[in-house]
């Protein structure tokens, strides 16, 4: 491993006894309703493993919480933190995602011309066991046809027509930005003309390499990378029509969503982790080392923003990850639902220092002095 585990004291945390960590106890519960129902989730290379998680998951199932000191008391009974140190001394480093809200039609018009698409029959998962000679190991996905699997049309292809006219369609957005902002996150809620709301979430994508828009027009000249934010990209973007469609198309992945219900409109998407996100206590981690479910408390000096101009200072629940989340001490934070949320996520782009929280009977395996 390119980092280590040095196991701290909670008085060690900063902030630790201004934090209120109630909303994750519910957040727990829906993990062990998950795990115990249908699979424990998959273990990542660090080894903490939903059975280490399993009596914290019982506790919080059974255990009356009600206040935010009994909650810290709650997670201080239950684990041990460890700060996540890089070799390569680098700080941790946190962005932040957020669920859009997007007016849509059912129907294509003139105004609503843009589609949310769901999976095509035509992309199949792509593995070890089945990947053809040739096809970039990166790619989870791929288009099978004649029996034989390729790479599946990018982006640009797709836009131009490669899906038309076989009914893949969820519902139509004005603004074809709309659309990308809605897969760069991984998720919307779709608002119809009558009021009515649909929740699409992330189900597959072409498989092609990630590319940021931003990091494109700072290299351009276009926006200033000292104060890049979503909300600058999106100025750009919505002020230079004529150069939008290129600008898209350099990110060739492309996401495929799938509906569901807005069971509780005070919670996020079913992400990654299979059960719904909370909002301002989730966190999205790289799920080759980390493993969902596990306790994150993140500090950050520079990230004022989300807080009322305070530090931030939260303890977060892995739930989610993503193609750009790499590394033992990255993370993006779920900052919940609607143009709000999507106003605190847009500045989010700080160094802070991750705590991970061990369950207690495997602390022992990553103490070592």
């Amino acid at each position: 491993m390119d980092f280590d585990l040095q196991k701290v004291d909670f008085s060690g945390l900063p902030g630790w006894q201004d934090d209120n960590p109630l909303p994750l106890l519910a957040a727990l519960k829906r993990c062990r309703n998950h795990v115990t129902t249908f699979k424990p989730h998959r273990t990542g290379s660090l080894g903490v493993s939903s059975a280490d998680l399993m009596p914290a998951y019982e506790a919080a199932a059974t255990d009356e919480i009600r206040t935010a000191d009994a909650a810290r008391a709650f997670f201080e009974e239950q684990f041990v933190p460890f700060k996540i140190v890089r070799r390569d001394g680098k700080p941790g480093f946190v962005t932040a995602f957020y669920e859009p809200e997007v007016l849509v039609s059912a129907t294509p018009d003139e105004t609503f011309r843009f589609p949310f698409y769901r999976r095509p029959d035509d992309l199949v998962d792509v593995d070890d066991t089945n990947r053809p000679d040739g096809l970039d190991p990166y790619f989870a996905f791929g288009r099978l046809k004649d029996g034989v699997i390729r790479e599946y049309p990018d982006r640009k292809a797709i836009e131009q027509g490669f899906l038309a006219g076989r009914g893949l369609e969820i519902a139509y957005a004005k603004s074809k930005v709309d659309v990308f902002f809605a897969h760069v996150q991984g998720a919307a809620r779709l608002v119809f003309p009558d009021g009515s709301m649909k929740r699409i979430t992330y189900a597959a994508k072409t498989g092609h390499y990630f590319s940021a828009t931003g990091k494109l027009l700072i290299e351009r000249g276009k926006i200033d990378a000292a104060t890049v934010s979503m909300q600058s990209i999106r100025h750009w973007l919505d002020g230079h029509p004529d150069e939008t469609d290129e600008v898209l198309w350099h990110n060739r992945s492309f996401i495929f969503f799938r509906e569901a219900e807005v069971d509780d409109t005070g919670l996020g998407p079913v992400a990654a982790a299979k059960v719904a996100l909370e909002p301002g206590r989730s966190l999205a981690v790289d799920r080759l080392i980390h493993t969902f479910g596990v306790p994150f408390f993140i500090s950050s000096d520079s990230l004022t923003s989300i807080d009322s101009g305070r530090p931030f200072r939260r303890l977060m629940l892995a739930l989610d990850t993503g193609s750009a989340i790499v590394g033992p001490a990255r993370g993006d934070l779920f900052t919940g639902s609607g143009d709000e949320a999507g106003r605190l996520a847009g500045a989010v782009r700080n160094d802070a220092d991750f705590f991970i929280f061990v369950p207690k009977a495997a602390a022992a395996r990553y103490d070592h002095g």
